[in-house]
């Protein structure tokens, strides 16, 4: 059954579209080492297409199923490029392959795992990748304090994790990769990693914050009293800005010759 918070970023479709950060470059080019340079791409839930862009920048040709119906309008709105956004959940899509590469870029987390992985080795051909992007929210050592400064405003209002901040990119283990081996479906995953760090204003954070399935989820004088606080503590720094570092990790396996046949 679908986790009710995967329906929430549908509310914020256009919100989504503005606020949402891409992905870099160099995920695009890994991609490429793996699948080549006339790549037929399956991608689950795009969103508005943060990732499908730079598919598209390749030239490849992509496939996105994105349940999000507002999600969706905006994506076959905004992707310019050999695209199809279809209005599905992957568990649910019967359309057939084969594809060279199954992506889902910050998404998989609400893939049914015990279809996921099956369903994706299904829809690749010989030798094709799965791509499971996650992204992180970390704080190197030389990143900015606002970020356990923060936690106590989480904690007063009842949205506190218990944690003291985002932890260090070097502590992050790839969410997936034991998933990816216990399938049997794939060869032993690779790992690429890349951070960022990016500048906000209160506006601009205070935006993506209100993207994020947890602070949708939350009630409204949760939100209020967390949003106010923030945009305080913002505004009161010389700068006016927070810098938001994001680790990013690209699992890519390629399907096993002895994977199901499609």
């Amino acid at each position: 059954m679908p986790d009710p918070l995967a329906a929430t970023f549908d509310t914020r479709a256009e919100l989504y579209e503005r606020a949402r950060p891409g992905y870099l470059d160099a995920l695009f080019d890994d991609l490429a080492t793996t699948v080549g340079d006339a790549a037929r791409v399956l991608e689950i839930g795009p969103g508005t297409g943060q990732a499908t862009r730079g598919l598209l920048a390749r030239g490849w040709s992509v496939v996105g199923l994105e349940p999000g119906q507002n999600l969706a309008a905006v994506a076959r709105r905004v992707l310019v490029g050999d695209v199809e956004i279809v209005g599905s959940r992957f568990e649910d899509w019967r359309g057939v392959g084969p594809f060279d590469l199954v992506l889902a870029a910050t998404s998989w987390h609400w893939v049914d795992p015990s279809v996921g992985f099956r369903r994706a080795a299904e829809l690749l051909r010989p030798r094709g990748a799965l791509a499971i992007v996650a992204t992180q929210h970390v704080l190197p050592d030389d990143g900015d304090p606002f970020f356990r400064d923060v936690q106590r405003l989480y904690d007063e209002v009842g949205l506190g994790d218990g944690s003291d901040g985002p932890e260090p990119p070097d502590a992050i283990v790839a969410p997936d990769v034991e998933a990816i081996r216990a399938s049997g479906l794939f060869d032993e995953p690779v790992v690429h990693r890349y951070v960022r760090g990016i500048d906000y204003t209160a506006d601009e954070y205070l935006a993506v914050l209100d993207t994020y399935s947890n602070h949708i989820a939350a009630s409204p004088d949760q939100r209020q009293r967390l949003f106010t606080g923030i945009r305080a503590m913002i505004t009161a720094r010389p700068s006016g800005t927070v810098r938001k570092h994001y680790l990013t990790l690209a699992q890519v396996a390629r399907v096993t010759s002895g994977a199901p046949p499609r």
